[in-house]
């Protein structure tokens, strides 16, 4: 354990990051919107750090499938803050409008095309890594068992040379030849069942979200329908039981390892400290961002949409790599798949409230032509998501296609080469789709809270020997353990 002062380092860095932005903030020195940009979004940065540290560490005292889902939603709080302030100012100024939706597209669309193609392949590499390393291993004790054998029978006849040339197979203990270096290609990080839970209602929300380009806007009723969505979804996920014990990593474990009085008083002031950094500092952050688009030659709308959800999920993606590259990738995926279930129902339905109590008008929330297209794309992509999720599969080249596809987007900026974007995530979605039609009905009884029927579900394909549902105990039950599988 470390030393006291070792522990209080991080969270006095963070302090330290945050105090330029409350110092201008409560003295109210107006500096350039470059320079605000900068300060109060490093402020944004170390609160969101301090959250996702709290929020981890709160899972010691709640288990289950409803801890990853407050933790996803603690986690984004920040990108709450900005993209409501957007949504509430636009109520007077309707300038603002396009800003609400461009930052909400921007962090579902970086979380998903960045976030989750990033822990797959990392998860995927320290599985890859550590089996070649026990098949080295296991070679090199072949190799040192047939030597001895060998010894012994020379010994044994006096005419032997001790040699030992075996004949066995790349995996006999006594085979001669080196065992076979571990071919990646076709590997794919397994899910536990337990997220069909969450696979289920992200099927839902994706089939919804076209509602709100056909409608061209956002209308308070529809937001209300999103926020019940997310309301039963923490219902349901209150309802999963998991004995699984927590594992923590990095500040969280310091936390986490406190006694209970002492963790829960600190869990709690991490959640004031760092709601107070974000209520003060999210308001001058998106302004920044407004203004600073001038100044550097960048469009505002640009800023808004990437830089801002890039700040605010920054500590959500490293905490997820983390646990991947500590072998547990399938429970960072899932806790992205829950963020991204948060964002796409509670923020989505909260936008045109928020617009509302800033004094618009018409009950909803318009939206231009720009992002209607903009919420189009960011559909398409959710519903390939959910595509590829349905057989507990992520396999390494649809993490490679959902980031190529992903990076694509920054050089088709035109509306028509947008929607052709659009169309090609729609197309590989209901090949996929067709694919891993026997994870569609699992999913969604998994959302209702209907039991699975008895008996395996099986996929195309699973004759061929690939695992579609494992049995109770096999490695893909076990959501922290990162099972990769080989389809060769």
């Amino acid at each position: 354990m470390p030393r006291p002062p070792a522990r209080l380092t991080r969270f006095g860095l963070c302090l330290a990051v945050a105090a330029p932005a409350l110092t201008l903030r409560l003295s109210g020195t107006a500096v350039h919107p470059v320079l605000a940009m900068l300060v109060f979004g490093a402020a944004v940065v170390a609160a969101s750090f301090l959250l996702a540290w709290a929020a981890e560490a709160a899972q010691k005292d709640i288990s289950g499938a409803l801890a990853v889902a407050l933790l996803a939603l603690i986690a984004v709080l920040p990108e709450y803050a900005v993209d409501l302030f957007y949504a509430f100012r636009a109520g007077s100024d309707p300038a603002y409008e396009q800003f609400a939706a461009a930052n909400m597209t921007g962090s579902n669309r970086l979380l998903l095309g960045f976030g989750w193609p990033l822990v797959v392949l990392i998860a995927i590499a320290v599985a890859v890594t550590a089996e070649r390393g026990r098949r080295t291993t296991a070679a090199v004790s072949a190799a040192r068992e047939g030597a001895v054998t060998s010894g012994r029978a020379g010994i044994s006849t006096g005419t032997g040379t001790g040699t030992g040339t075996g004949t066995g197979d790349a995996t006999s203990p006594r085979g001669g030849r080196r065992a076979r270096p571990l071919a990646p290609r076709g590997r794919a990080l397994e899910l536990p069942r337990s997220a069909r839970l969450d696979i289920g209602f992200l099927a839902l929300l994706s089939v919804l979200a076209f509602v709100i380009p056909a409608l061209g806007s956002i209308p308070i009723w529809f937001g209300v329908v999103l926020i019940a969505v997310f309301g039963l979804y923490l219902w349901r996920a209150g309802t999963e039981s998991d004995d699984d014990e927590e594992e923590f990593v990095g500040a969280a474990a310091l936390i986490a390892g406190l006694d209970r009085r002492t963790r829960r008083v600190t869990v709690t002031g991490l959640f004031v400290v760092a709601a107070t950094i974000i209520l003060l500092s999210a308001e001058p952050f998106a302004e920044a961002l407004v203004e600073s688009g001038g100044s550097l030659g960048i469009s505002s709308y640009v800023l808004v949409q990437w830089l801002a959800p890039l700040a605010s999920e920054a500590p959500e993606f490293i905490i997820a790599v983390l646990f991947a590259l500590r072998g547990r990738g399938a429970l960072a995926l899932v806790t992205l798949i829950a963020s991204k279930i948060n964002q796409w129902s509670l923020l989505v339905g909260s936008l045109p409230i928020a617009h509302a109590l800033g004094g618009g008008t018409g009950g909803a929330l318009p939206l231009d032509g720009r992002q209607v297209e903009e919420f189009v794309l960011t559909a398409t992509q959710t519903l390939l998501g959910v595509a590829i999720l349905l057989s507990l599969r992520f396999p390494r080249w649809a993490a490679i296609c959902l980031l190529g596809l992903f990076a694509v987007q920054f050089v088709v900026t035109g509306e028509a080469g947008r929607y052709v974007l659009s169309a090609i995530h729609l197309v590989l979605a209901a090949i996929l789709l067709v694919r891993g039609r026997a994870g569609v009905l699992p999913a969604l009884r998994a959302a209702a809270g209907r039991p699975e029927p008895t008996g395996a579900i099986r996929g195309p394909g699973t004759g061929s020997g690939r695992r579609i549902d494992s049995g109770p105990g096999s490695a893909s039950d076990d959501p922290q353990n990162p099972t990769v599988e080989s389809t060769r």
